[in-house]
């Protein structure tokens, strides 16, 4: 650590390697998670020493980091692991997009570049705001189910409900965003029966949509989305991941989703 500035950075999260490729401080990186996407060539740069939920720690101590971030109460155990063998350790639990702006702003003042975050960050807020006044004044909206996982039924984290008003359309469970644990969020199939989404839009967690689980669900043949099918998938790597990719990638293409659902 320089200056009180980590020069030795590994993420065991995915955003923020983005983040820092974005403020072209990746020379700071020397690890990341195998879940990373963006960008594409992080993976062929950096060493991988880690998973979402574990990692090597034998692999992580001898690069010797000034610090370790991650995300999510998920990442417990590896921070508990890492903690305990005297590494540094930044864990951020942000749930709605204020807090991953604001989360944002200060991962960016951590490497010297708090200036630079903040423009990106308000770049984010001028496009979201536009959405909102653009969303505000639409006659109508159609209802959204976000699905998260299929079994049990998780419905949109947060942030995702929070999208789905921005682009246009109404969170069926909007009353559950602020449920910060996946099981706070479960859902009944009766549930989505009876809210009747004109759009199912899932994204599930690492693995493909099944389209045949949703068709087959008892009841769900009368529900308007599987009537226009209206049944949609959008990346886990663009729309749970909460940093630069929500707003570049993610909510861009909620959007345009939601502006495609006939009802």
């Amino acid at each position: 650590m320089l200056n009180g500035i980590p020069e030795r950075i590994i993420c065991i999260t995915e955003e923020t390697t983005e983040l820092l490729y974005l403020l072209g401080e990746s020379d700071r990186i020397i690890g990341i998670t195998g879940y990373t996407e963006r960008p594409s060539y992080a993976k062929k740069e950096k060493p991988i020493v880690s998973s979402f939920i574990s990692g090597n720690l034998k692999k992580i101590v001898s690069l010797n980091p000034d610090l370790v971030i991650g995300f999510s109460d998920i990442q417990s155990q590896i921070a508990k692991d890492l903690i305990e063998l005297g590494i540094n350790v930044l864990i951020t639990n942000q749930r709605s997009i204020f807090e991953i702006l604001e989360n944002m702003k200060m991962i960016s003042a951590l490497v010297g570049k708090y200036k630079e975050g903040s423009e990106l960050v308000n770049k984010f807020s001028i496009e979201l705001e536009l959405l909102k006044n653009k969303s505000e004044n639409l006659k109508s909206k159609p209802r959204i189910f976000f699905q998260e996982w299929n079994e049990p039924i998780i419905s949109g984290i947060h942030w995702v409900s929070e999208a789905i008003n921005y682009a246009g359309g109404i969170d069926i469970f909007e009353n559950l965003r602020d449920g910060k644990l996946a099981f706070q969020r479960i859902v009944t199939k009766d549930d989505v029966l009876q809210k009747n989404p004109h759009a199912i839009i899932g994204s599930w967690c690492g693995k493909k949509v099944d389209y045949e689980w949703i068709r087959s669900q008892t009841g769900w043949s009368d529900i308007c989305a599987l009537k226009n099918n209206n049944l949609f998938e959008i990346d886990s790597s663009i729309i749970l991941q909460p940093g630069p990719a929500l707003f570049l990638e993610g909510i861009p293409k909620l959007k345009s989703i939601i502006e495609n659902v006939s009802y």
